[in-house]
């Protein structure tokens, strides 16, 4: 009986282990949801591997992987060398997106509206809070502004888009960056808050003369109206993907510090300010699992740019992929 017993016990233990072979959990930021799930997707049907990836923001992901409950955390917010060694981590990035400034106007179209960076902090701040302003009116002639209250929306949780959108109005207004500050999570002067992408998506679509900020594949999906803002040197630039990709062309990724940094506010007359990677987060001791997050990455690298492209994102170069894969061989961590 004894005997039989542990057999069976062995038995359970051989399909738990064969089942969790089969999957790999993610959890963190919304910003690169809907090309993670069709990444996913695509992967299972060729290999059998099941991707099951949580859309709960940038500083969830971040607390489920310090916390190892997950097999990889995903931020939009770079983790700097010192905090990734404190957390005993790896990060390399998977794509470039852009953020967004979406506004639900009735009768303005889409890249009809244009905001000043400055103007735009103020609005922020809620020191701007009629559409029909005059600082807004003398950058939109022949558009017709409402006398109506701005709705401001804003994320509710920890979040990297937020802490890129932050780190932006950051570096074009001192009265923001004196008063709010950069962050994942900020103390909102005004607005409401949404959940998530996703949240902040709805609400915007649901309450008109709002303003939001959103990842670009939100707004394609929502069929958003999008303002154009300004380059870091102040000339306007509307949110298309040819001045998203003129502003990622400055990234300098590279292993040395885990692939740190900020692609906010780059050079050049036609380099959309609000440009950001998003990051995978892996634990350092568990190499075996780590292999199977970077099989599927691997497999992405490779195979998902086309799916990239049309949801809005911008690819890696094939220059910073070759880093990363040679990061990962440097760390033990490549895929089998």
């Amino acid at each position: 009986m004894l005997k039989k017993a542990g057999l069976i016990a062995s038995a359970a233990i051989m399909l738990v282990t064969a089942a969790n072979a089969d999957k790999i959990s993610g959890a963190g930021a919304t910003f690169p949801v809907p090309l993670y799930y069709e990444w996913a997707y695509d992967y299972e049907k060729l290999t059998g591997v099941e991707v099951n990836y949580q859309s709960i923001g940038s500083g969830g992901g971040i607390k489920q992987i310090s916390f190892r409950t997950v097999d990889f955390g995903a931020s939009d917010k770079p983790l700097k060398p010192r905090q990734l060694n404190r957390k005993k981590l790896y990060q390399f990035p998977a794509v470039i997106g852009s953020i967004v400034v979406v506004y639900n106007i009735p009768g303005i179209a889409d890249m009809q509206l244009q905001l000043e960076n400055k103007d735009l902090a103020e609005i922020f701040l809620g020191k701007i809070t009629f559409w029909d302003d005059k600082k807004i009116a003398e950058d939109n002639p022949g558009v017709k502004l409402p006398h109506k209250k701005i709705v401001v929306v804003h994320r509710s949780d920890g979040s990297g888009t937020t802490f890129n959108f932050t780190y932006f109005l950051s570096g074009v207004s001192e009265a923001w960056a004196n008063s709010v500050g950069t962050g994942k999570a900020v103390d909102w002067p005004v607005g409401i808050g949404g959940k998530g992408n996703e949240g902040v998506s709805n609400l915007v679509k649901q309450t008109p003369y709002s303003i939001g900020y959103v990842e670009y594949a939100y707004k394609l999906q929502n069929h958003f109206t999008a303002a154009a803002i300004q380059t870091k040197s102040g000339k306007w630039v509307q949110p298309t993907e040819e001045n998203f990709k003129a502003a990622a062309a400055h990234a300098k990724w590279g292993p040395k510090n885990h692939f740190y940094q900020v692609l906010a506010l780059q050079p050049g007359d036609n380099s959309y300010p609000i440009v950001a990677g998003t990051f995978i987060l892996l634990p350092r001791e568990k190499s075996e699992t780590n292999k199977k997050v970077t099989a599927f990455f691997d497999w992405a690298f490779r195979n998902g740019d086309e799916t990239a492209k049309k949801l809005g994102y911008i690819p890696l170069p094939a220059s910073t992929k070759e880093k990363i894969q040679s990061y990962w061989k440097m760390h033990g961590i490549a895929p089998k």
